[in-house]
């Protein structure tokens, strides 16, 4: 790569955070904020409808809130004059008044009269209202004791009732088959957030934890892909189920490996980093339409060629994630990528109404002609806010 062609890609990263940002905070965030929540009531909705324009009245799932704290809170880091500490703190309290059951935990969905549809219990979502907490904890000063003690008593209650005897938490209580990597990605995701500002050791510890696990158990020994679904030892899941790898989760594994084993020194980590990013680019990625699809097997070949939204969104963090671990003409590679996985994320905001998007874009290049759903939104704003970081420090 010439001098003359680095600084064209650096120009065109710099361009293209400018336009996502501007985009997030002057288009879709405002809709989200309005459309997509009820600030006086304190609510958010689970989708917009991309005809009308308006919320659908649909069971909101619990998953969805502390997202969208995130995204609002975020969202005012990069620009946006919205009313983010107002809604993050009244999104907040509904998610624990409506969510929390008897037992303890979150659970999954609840209707639009806040009538609990969906009691199970779900670690995916105990992730996120443990990620959301801190998002509360770290911006919002007044309501960081009330968001600690929350997000400690639901932590104490995954170790007293899930804890797996091995390591992470279980699925089900008595067990039940498969494990998933999913909720355990975001659980590092949490923790890590909540070490960024807690002196409290079990946030640490528990992050070292499950990028142990990963490290050991998720991603395959032989070819370094980063496996979905197990059995109750932490083995690949003895049916077909075992063999999914997500291009999209190896770019998320791939960005939050990067930046723990950077925190760590952990030069292990950074390899497997390095190794997920090169089998979601190199298998994951379909030249036809530029765009990270959704499923590989085991042996990296194409399980499910849908492409969704938020797999774009990943390899822009990856990407942005291994230029800032690597030097000379690696770096040079991965900067090369950043374009290319901005351009695949732009293909979703065309032919919509402003700040809205599609999130499933078939093998043949149609989107499936549905609303745009606001756990996009997470999504997306992590990826504008890692891409505008990186891009003002080059």
């Amino acid at each position: 790569m010439t001098a003359n062609d680095l600084t064209l890609i650096v120009e065109t990263i710099r361009k293209s955070s400018e336009d996502l940002t501007g985009w997030l905070t002057e288009k879709a965030l405002p809709v989200w904020c309005t459309e997509g929540a009820n600030l006086t009531a304190g609510e958010c909705f689970e989708a917009i409808d991309l005809e009308t324009r308006r919320a659908l009245p649909v069971p909101r799932r619990a998953r969805i809130v502390p997202r969208q704290i995130y995204s609002f809170l975020e969202g005012a880091k990069l620009g946006w004059p919205g009313p983010a500490a107002e809604l993050a703190i009244k999104l907040s309290d509904w998610h624990v008044k409506t969510f929390v059951t008897d037992a303890g935990y979150y659970a999954s969905a609840a209707d639009m009269e806040n009538r609990i549809t969906d009691s199970s219990f779900d670690l995916y979502n105990q992730a996120f209202a443990l990620f959301g907490f801190a998002c509360i904890a770290s911006t919002v000063p007044d309501r960081r004791a009330a968001a600690t003690a929350h997000a400690d008593k639901l932590l104490s209650f995954l170790f007293e009732n899930y804890r797996h005897s091995k390591a992470g938490f279980r699925e089900a209580n008595p067990d039940r088959a498969p494990l998933c990597s999913n909720p355990h990605m975001h659980l590092f995701e949490a923790c890590r957030a909540w070490e960024a500002i807690s002196e409290d050791p079990v946030w640490t510890d528990l992050s070292d934890e499950i990028a142990e696990l990963a490290l050991t158990r998720f991603i395959d020994p032989v070819n370094g892909g980063l496996r979905e679904f197990f059995d109750l030892d932490w083995t690949p899941a003895p049916s077909d189920k075992g063999r999914v790898m997500e291009p999209g989760h190896q770019f998320e594994w791939a960005w939050l490996l990067a930046g723990w084993g950077q925190s760590r020194g952990d030069a292990g980590a950074l390899v497997a980093a390095r190794r997920l990013y090169d089998i979601g680019w190199t298998y994951g990625i379909d030249e036809s339409r530029g765009v990270a699809f959704m499923a590989l097997n085991d042996d990296f070949t194409v399980r499910d060629p849908v492409a969704r939204l938020w797999g774009q969104t990943e390899w822009i963090k990856a990407a942005v994630a291994m230029a800032k671990i690597s030097t000379g003409a690696e770096r040079e590679a991965y900067l090369g990528d950043i374009p290319n996985a901005v351009q695949a994320l732009q293909i979703y905001f065309k032919d919509v109404p402003a700040g809205l998007w599609h999130d499933k874009l078939t093998p043949e290049g149609d989107f499936v002609d549905e609303p745009a759903p606001a756990s996009s939104l997470y999504h997306i704003v992590c990826a504008i806010s890692e891409l505008n970081a990186f891009a003002k420090s080059l």
